[in-house]
């Protein structure tokens, strides 16, 4: 079976996006899924995402990791499938989309995708680190000399040591000023540094804040892939009307037989 392949990436997170509105897409086949992500036997990503219809909104986003397996949600991805869908004529500026968290809102101008997550009202202040969920789950850990340090073998034994078989993204944080910081991110599913994580400079954003790091209520964090914004709102100690904003570039398309 033939099918055409869009790759997309935000800030380096790459992607392989489909429109399965047809549900032809074998999604039970997670060793397809994985080898489709493979950079040395397939196309090569950080993780798959199908566009399907939905009844309630624009589109619905289904997102699986680079090990095939279907995941919570990816903040870059789903910035990426917007600027898919207003590739496909499905929207014009402004999107609705239902994902594996919720209903998302977000909006396009000129490449540039601003999508509204989930709200966080848990925000967990351990002795060395901070936990909470931000449509995945994520722990953020303030270190010094961030571009020595080692990610990968620190990520991966957090990830798998604290967090076990579910496991948990890891986020390793420097300041680079008031309102900015700088970030690099064990993910789990891909069980490897990407270039950035949507989800994750969001709960880095909400955990500088939470521990007064930052005073601002507009976050700038440098990704090894760019530069992403995250704003919000405080009420009541929940972070809401929380925004992802950033690049979402078309690289190529193709065809790949299944």
């Amino acid at each position: 079976m033939n099918f055409t392949f869009y790759k997309y990436e935000g800030t380096g997170n790459d992607f392989v996006i489909i429109d399965n509105r047809t549900k032809i897409f074998p999604k039970e086949n997670t060793d397809k899924i994985s080898k489709i992500c493979n950079r040395h036997f397939g196309i090569g990503a950080d993780g798959l995402i199908l566009l399907e219809n939905d009844e309630v909104s624009d589109f619905k986003m289904v997102y699986y990791n680079a090990d095939g397996n279907e995941s919570s949600m990816c903040g870059n991805g789903g910035r990426c499938i917007v600027a898919f869908a207003k590739r496909l004529g499905i929207i014009e500026s402004n999107a609705t989309f239902n994902a594996v968290d919720g209903l998302h809102e977000a909006s396009i101008y000129n490449d540039i995708v601003s999508l509204k997550m989930i709200d966080v009202e848990e925000v967990a202040m351990e002795k060395d680190y901070i936990f909470l969920d931000t449509g995945s789950p994520h722990h953020i850990e303030l270190v010094e000399d961030l571009g020595n340090y080692p990610v990968f073998e620190k990520g991966k034994s957090i990830r798998n040591n604290i967090y076990g078989k579910e496991g948990s993204n890891v986020n390793f944080i420097q300041p680079v000023s008031q309102n900015t910081f700088r970030i690099r991110t064990y993910e789990r599913g891909v069980e490897d540094e990407t270039l950035a994580c949507g989800t994750g400079v969001t709960a880095a954003a909400i955990a500088m804040h939470a521990s007064n790091m930052t005073q601002g209520n507009e976050v700038q964090l440098n990704v090894e892939g760019g530069q992403l914004k995250v704003t919000f709102d405080v009420e009541n100690d929940t972070y809401k009307n929380v925004i992802l904003s950033g690049p979402a570039t078309f690289v190529f398309e193709g065809n790949m037989n299944i």
